[in-house]
């Protein structure tokens, strides 16, 4: 009877019981309060060291570590390791805005990094491990984050971003296509990897569709310039169908004449949204205008890609780098940096360091790019290219550590 009347009792103050989980979660290490800390010093401390790694292994500097692919690996890491770190950071981070529901922190957060690092340490030692327990190291953190996901969104009943989480599924089921090659079940890895690379544009196209307006729109606001992006309309919803369109012909058929068609139709349509957006009116932030430097990838690499289908005057390596160096690197730097100082007190502006990661990682985009139309000096373009996208990543690594690691700035110090 008496632990009846105490749960009773418990149940009657909801506020009291969610104030003192805010209160545990805020006593323990900063690190570990949000999931943007944790996973975004993830992914720049692996982009900064996965990229090099991989030149030293192509030019036979570093062997391969394991019996498989070195293209494979690379391609693995930069999309399931670093790219995976920023996306669980980003969206672990936005669920509770969509919810309502407090983040998850403290030992939850450290065992979904710790499941992440575990999965990096499978793909460095994968010589020394069999197939199905390289798998189990690396399938648990992207299956873990959709469950958690899929806990946040139904617990909500935030159905509006069940879009996101289709997508982060489909992302994570890419991984699961490698892995069934690695362990000899079906010869998948290339479908996989194609899924999960389109489906991360996808992803852009989706979050940047939300975020690149909505701040520009603030700014414009603030600023007193008269001016403002185009509302999200009917023709966003065209140009999206557009893109998932070339996304299944691409996974489907990436050879085929139709999907080189699609890309071109989808480019021209995410080129036009993004003149909507007004970014020429913000070319003086540079927190906005790598946003909207970020999504023009996008339309450069869509762009490339139809070209490649229809020509061989463009290789297809062009546009797979105008994609994610360009556009997946970019954008990433560019959330990764302005969510940071938002959701840590910090002023929104950019400082002459944050101004130089994106300064770096574009010139990493356009030498990556133009690296194979170079010919004799392809090489040199490849290896500066890797400098400055190490040099664009270690940066954010060692000026955001600090910002990462340490309690909120209160607003009166953020403000002074």
């Amino acid at each position: 009877m008496a632990q009846d009347q105490e749960m009773t009792k418990d149940q009657s103050k909801p506020h009291q019981r969610i104030a003192e989980v805010k209160r545990k979660a805020d006593a323990g290490p900063a690190f570990l309060q949000h999931s943007f800390r944790p996973f975004f010093m993830a992914a720049g401390i692996w982009a900064t060291l996965a990229v090099p790694f991989w030149l030293l292994i192509h030019a036979g500097v570093l062997p391969m570590p394991g019996d498989f692919d070195g293209a494979l690996w690379h391609q693995h890491e930069m999309l399931f390791g670093f790219a995976g770190a920023a996306i669980g950071g980003f969206i672990l981070t936005a669920i509770p805005n969509w919810t309502g529901r407090l983040p998850i922190s403290g030992w939850r957060l450290a065992v979904l990094a710790g499941l992440w690092l575990a999965g990096r340490l499978g793909f460095l030692g994968a010589a020394a491990l069999a197939p199905v327990a390289l798998a189990v190291l690396d399938l648990c953190f992207l299956t873990t984050l959709v469950v958690v996901i899929v806990r946040e969104i139904v617990s909500g009943k935030n159905w509006r971003n069940l879009p996101v989480l289709v997508l982060i599924s489909g992302f994570t089921a890419g991984n699961w296509l490698v892995h069934f090659e690695l362990t000899g079940v079906a010869d998948t890895a290339a479908l996989g990897i194609r899924l999960s690379l389109y489906i991360l544009s996808v992803l852009v196209a989706v979050i940047g569709g939300r975020i690149v307006p909505s701040f520009t729109r603030n700014w414009l606001a603030r600023s007193g310039a008269g001016l403002e992006p185009a509302p999200m309309g009917r023709f966003d919803t065209i140009a999206l169908a557009a893109l998932l369109a070339f996304v299944v012909a691409g996974v489907a058929l990436p050879d085929h004449q139709a999907t080189a068609f699609l890309a071109l139709l989808a480019s021209a349509l995410h080129g036009f949204r993004l003149i909507r957006w007004k970014g020429w009116a913000i070319a003086v932030e540079p927190l906005l205008w790598v946003l909207h430097l970020g999504y023009a990838w996008l339309v450069v690499a869509l762009l490339l890609t139809g070209l490649a289908g229809l020509s061989d005057l463009v290789p297809a390596t062009a546009a797979l780098h105008a994609l994610t160096v360009g556009a997946f690197g970019t954008m990433i730097l560019a959330v990764m940096t302005r969510t940071s100082l938002g959701h840590t007190g910090r002023p929104l502006t950019a400082s002459p360091g944050t101004t130089l990661i994106y300064l770096l990682i574009t010139v990493a985009s356009l030498l990556r790019v133009a690296a194979v139309f170079l010919e004799d000096q392809s090489l040199m373009a490849i290896w500066v290219s890797g400098v400055a996208w190490s040099g664009a990543f270690g940066l954010f690594t060692v000026l955001y550590f600090p910002i990462l690691t340490q309690p909120r700035v209160k607003a009166d110090a953020a403000s002074g």
